[in-house]
């Protein structure tokens, strides 16, 4: 093999290599690459909100993602759009509620809509890869941290009310 067939069987070797690496593409890669504990970021522009407040949903139950989606909507209902600003964090075996095929999809997309934050944990996703060998496609509305415990702990350094369903 020749120097140039052995240059170009490296670089397509790593270029398959990145390419399965790359994300799931219904998320929004934009949190995780631009990551800065300092300086949380967020999808939805929300200037007029004043209150904060963080969800944990880490465990796998329909039953308690819809008790999750009631609590964010009771607190749209009372405050108002825009005016609160929701995130709602899934790690662990939480993390299904935020795949593609989920069962709160419709309800997901409604209230990503009004300005709600739908977080995925990157941790938990490799954590899948290993099992199926790729990552897990996500709704659209996803957002993706590096980690969701860590996210958590980021918004409440800055003021965040948290909540755990």
């Amino acid at each position: 093999m020749s120097n140039q067939a052995r240059i170009l069987t490296a670089a397509l070797a790593l270029a398959a290599s990145l390419l399965a690496a790359l994300p799931a593409r219904a998320a929004d890669w934009a949190l995780y690459k631009h990551w800065n504990f300092a300086k949380p970021a967020f999808i939805h522009s929300l200037p007029f909100a004043q209150k904060r407040i963080v969800l944990q949903v880490s465990k796998d139950s329909p039953a308690l993602w819809n008790l999750a989606l009631n609590n964010v909507g009771n607190l749209l209902d009372y405050w108002g759009q825009g005016k609160i600003r929701v995130v709602l964090v899934a790690y662990g075996p939480g993390l299904k509620m935020l795949f593609a095929d989920t069962p709160v999809a419709a309800r997901i997309q409604s209230l990503n809509v009004e300005g709600v934050e739908f977080d995925a944990c990157h941790q938990t996703m490799l954590k899948f890869k290993r099992k199926s060998g790729h990552l897990p496609a996500l709704v659209p509305q996803a957002a993706v941290v590096p980690a969701g415990i860590v996210r958590i702990m980021q918004l409440e350094e800055h003021g965040f009310d948290y909540v755990k369903p």
